[in-house]
């Protein structure tokens, strides 16, 4: 579970931690990810059910041994390269957030994903594929086994181990500052909101 600054607001993620789930794989694409077809719904509150919609299931329907099925109940999912390329669907990281993920570990994720991810004060740390891989069998091997995200230090611990990882610039100040949920910190600065749209000479009153 996310890890907050005692001082203050929840806002403020300095440190995801919790059961992990390996995602193997290259290139996995948000159509993957959350299938077009359930993006027409016009909200997210179904997404965690559609999440790998098709991986997770065979040919009769019926939930197979994908790895979401077999670590139901992880938190923080370890991918491999390029995850989230394709469409810049934001279905796909709020099914991911919505099935109960709060932190990623992975060799490299498409921009816009990443970026949604922050928005969604989800930790997408980055390191080597050797690494990844040993994370992966980790857990394999360690399905109830703890891992933690630190968001401020950029380390990633396992087990008996720590390593370090990379989190964008970007990602880490907004999360560290509680600056990520960007909805909800123009709501807590609405009278500052309110007194620009007066001065705008274009905006009607």
């Amino acid at each position: 579970m996310p890890a907050v600054d005692p001082e203050a607001d929840d806002n403020h993620i300095t440190e995801v931690g919790g059961t992990g789930v390996p995602i193997p794989g290259d290139d996995i694409d948000t159509d993957q990810i959350l299938p077009a077809r359930f993006m027409k719904e016009v909200t997210f509150d179904n997404m965690a059910e559609y999440l790998f919609y098709d991986a997770r299931r065979d040919d009769d329907d019926e939930l197979n041994d994908h790895p979401l099925n077999r670590f139901e109940g992880a938190n923080i999912a370890v991918v491999n390269t390029n995850f989230g390329c394709g469409s810049s669907r934001e279905h796909a990281p709020q099914a991911l957030m919505r099935w109960g993920i709060d932190g990623m570990i992975g060799e490299s994720y498409a921009e816009i994903f990443a970026d949604n991810c922050k928005s969604l004060g989800i930790p997408a740390a980055t390191t080597d594929h050797e690494t990844v891989t040993e994370i992966q069998q980790w857990i394999e091997d360690n399905p109830d086994g703890n891992i933690d995200i630190d968001v401020e230090d950029e380390t990633v611990t396992y087990g008996d181990t720590t390593v370090d990882v990379d989190i964008d610039d970007a990602m880490q100040e907004a999360l560290v500052e509680g600056i990520w949920d960007t909805t909800a910190l123009m709501y807590s600065n609405m009278s500052k909101v309110e007194q620009t749209v007066a001065d705008l000479p274009y905006a009607d009153d």
